[in-house]
């Protein structure tokens, strides 16, 4: 099986900053955060169009978001994740629903999968939070088989959560080596990343964000099973946690859609499909 080259090892920096991340999406309840953004996810596997006899794989896979609805529809589907407790989640559904999914624990910059493994893989709205994404790019590419795609969600810096996580940042500043996950979400840093291995092409789409109760809510949502935002409320002090909880609630006030006492924001995101040459 051909995995990370030596060169591509992650230093004892990269390594920390890894653990931390780890750490950082154990934390919260991203099972039950997600069920929020399964109708987008729902529609973005159907525009993947699997066929049948084809093996797809899912990169930061979440509880299964992806995966589980494919298992559902027949397709050999796995998926991967970081995260052990996510993946253990994962399996549990599986398991319930009598599905044939499978599920491992492993890094979307180490993948641990032979060369052209799967005929389809996607990621959407996970591997871009993995600090090397030129290693991420190499991996995606390793797996799928020449003729395959690579199917990638990725948050722009100008759409929604682009800004949230702009806010964020204002409080608690990222890590120096992790370089911002919203790139991924451009079309150039895409082509210099993939292009050399693939035919790309790219279209921005809008992420529906519906939660039924208000702006508020939503905020704490996101405070109390949102990994990020976990750890970044745990960072600060009381006054620095109401100065983030403030700017927060002023963000989605002001892109909520509906005065009805629920929230429905829209958030941009490029779609990108990769044909592996």
């Amino acid at each position: 099986m051909t995995t990370a080259h030596q060169s591509e090892l992650p230093s004892p920096e990269v390594q920390q900053l890894k653990t931390h991340l780890k750490a950082t999406w154990e934390s919260g309840n991203y099972a039950h955060f997600a069920t929020y953004l399964e109708p987008g996810a729902l529609a973005f596997l159907d525009r993947v169009a699997v066929q049948s006899g084809e093996r797809l794989l899912d990169v930061a896979c979440g509880a299964g978001q992806l995966v589980i609805p494919a298992s559902r529809r027949g397709i050999d589907a796995t998926g991967v994740d970081i995260a052990s407790n996510l993946i253990a989640q994962a399996r549990a559904r599986a398991a319930a629903g009598h599905l044939n999914a499978r599920f491992d624990e492993g890094d979307a910059e180490a993948l641990p999968y032979p060369d052209a493994a799967f005929d389809v893989v996607t990621s959407l709205l996970g591997a871009i939070f993995a600090p090397r994404p030129d290693v991420v790019a190499a991996e995606l590419l390793r797996v799928t088989r020449p003729g395959g795609r690579i199917v990638m969600g990725n948050w722009t810096r100008r759409g929604f959560i682009g800004q949230l996580f702009g806010v964020i940042g204002r409080h608690v500043p990222p890590p120096p080596l992790m370089p911002s996950p919203m790139l991924w979400g451009d079309e150039a840093t895409v082509e210099a990343r993939l292009g050399s291995g693939a035919e790309l092409d790219t279209e921005r789409r809008m992420y529906r964000l519906a939660y039924p109760f208000g702006p508020a809510d939503v905020v704490e949502l996101f405070r109390t099973e949102y990994g990020p935002l976990v750890q970044a409320f745990r960072t600060l002090d009381d006054a620095g946690q109401d100065a983030l909880r403030a700017d927060l609630d002023a963000l989605w006030q002001e892109h909520n859609r509906v005065t009805d006492g629920t929230t429905e924001v829209h958030s941009e995101f490029l779609e990108v499909t990769a044909l592996r040459v």
